[in-house]
This record gives structure tokens, sequence and C-alpha cells, in this order.
């Protein structure tokens, strides 16, 4: 068993990440896989309240780090899924705590553990996006259809090229057919052509996933939900499925277009 590491981060602040982490592993542990989540957001862990783990943390990343529990103690079981974990953040430090070569080394333990680790990166560019990219084997962007979050994306692109890491995939989150249409949001074709890098995934606005959050049941264990099958078919492109990508607006020509250049930037 050797994991592969995936980190999801974007630049900006609130256009899902951390739930993004959450549904995807579930769905990855859904369909066999032995996951670990890692919540980078050191001193603003949100990961275990979206899994519904919040209650259950004994020990945290700092805590292996500087060596007070072993590895395999800090990672809590989720309650659904008997191969889905998560090692939390710690609340009371700052990022100072983790430097980039100890997540490297705490990704290295974990590769012999399990199929995958999920990590969360923290807002911004500063320490705490280095420390959550430094043992990727591959990047996630996740960006929300408006210009601030594109933009921000887009300096996160050049900050992994410098960084010589694999060229990240792209998730569009939040996507509404309805506002596109009128002209009131980025379309996926303007935000691939404005980031020039491979889609993965395509998830749409649904009011579910803030009840699901909430309730700290991930939104992919809802089989009714849009959103939820738009985070599974993200896992199964990860598990190197080819998926085609929904017709959110129940017309072929836009997303005939989207299957066409998806993965071709």
């Amino acid at each position: 068993m050797s994991a592969k590491i995936v980190t999801i981060t974007s630049g900006k602040g609130g256009v899902g990440k951390t739930t993004a982490v959450a549904n995807i592993a579930v769905a990855l542990a859904t369909n066999g896989a032995k996951v670990c989540c890692i919540d980078g957001d050191i001193g603003l862990r949100n990961l275990d309240v979206i899994m519904g783990l919040e209650n259950r943390i004994v020990y945290d990343i700092v805590d292996v780090i500087e060596g007070r529990c072993r590895l395999r103690q800090a990672m809590i079981r989720d309650k659904r899924l008997p191969e889905l974990f998560l090692i939390p953040a710690a609340q009371t430090r700052d990022k100072t705590a983790v430097s980039p070569s100890d997540m490297v080394r705490l990704a290295d333990e974990l590769r012999g553990e399990v199929d995958w680790v999920l990590i969360d990166s923290p807002a911004g560019i500063e320490r705490g996006f280095r420390n959550t990219i430094a043992p990727a084997d591959d990047i996630l962007i996740i960006t929300n259809p408006e210009v601030s979050a594109v933009r921000d994306a887009d300096r996160v692109i050049g900050l992994i090229e410098a960084e010589e890491k694999n060229k990240p995939s792209l998730i569009i989150n939040r996507i509404n057919p309805v506002m596109i249409k009128a002209h009131d949001m980025l379309s996926a074709e303007d935000v691939l052509d404005l980031l020039a890098i491979p889609l993965i995934g395509i998830v749409p606005e649904d009011e579910n996933v803030i009840v699901s959050a909430n309730r700290g049941s991930p939104i992919v264990l809802n089989s009714k939900s849009i959103a939820g099958m738009a985070f599974r078919n993200i896992a199964q492109r990860l598990e190197g499925q080819e998926v085609p990508y929904l017709d959110l607006d129940n017309h072929g020509g836009l997303w005939n277009r989207i299957q066409r250049i998806a993965g071709k930037n």
C-alpha cells in the first residue's frame, strides 16, 4: 500500500475547500479505498465539524509532530465508514507550529497506512499553504465562478508552478446555470479559459450542501443530491475513471463543449 497524497487548495477563503475534502474522502472510502484526511488549517480547524467528528478529538496533528502521541492515536475513525480517518488541526497553536518538512514526514508515514491522503489547505498563500502543498503528489485547486476567486486561484497556480509540482487540476464549485444564462456568473468555459489547467470537476449550487455540513453528514451520502453526485464523480476521476460531466442545465450544447475541452488546456 502506498498512498497518493492530494492537497485541495485555493487562494480565496470560503470557496468550499473543506467541504470538497470531506466529500471526496467519503466518496473514495465508499468506493472501498482506505482514506485519511488531514486538516492543515492550524488554529482554525473545521474539517472535523464537516465530517461530524468534532466530539471525538483527543490528539491533533501538532501532537503527532511534537511527539506527544503516535500517528495512529491521532487518526480518528469515521462513524459511518471504517476505512475513513481524520487527523485534525490544532486549535490552540498557529501555523508556525508545523513546517513543510514536518508535513512531508507525516505524509510519508501515512503512505504505508492508507490508499489516499487528502489535505485541506488553509486560505491564503502563506506558511499554512506551503505546509500543505509540500508533500502533495497532486494538487486540486477549487474556485467559485467569480472574478475575485478566479484571480486568487490564478495566483496560487503560479506559486505551485514555482514549487515545480505537478500541474494542478481544477474544481469549479457552486456553478449556477440560471445565473450563467443571465450573465451574472462566469461560465465553466470562462474559468477554464482564464486558468488554463485541466478540469476534474464541476459542482453545482445546492442548498443541501450547507444543511449537510451543519449536520456533519457530507452531501455525497445523499444519493438524491446533484452536488453529491458531482463529488462522487470527482472521486472516480481521481481514481483514473473516465466519467462524463453532468449536464446541469439539461441542454447538451454547453456541457458537450465542456466534455471536449476538459483536461485539454
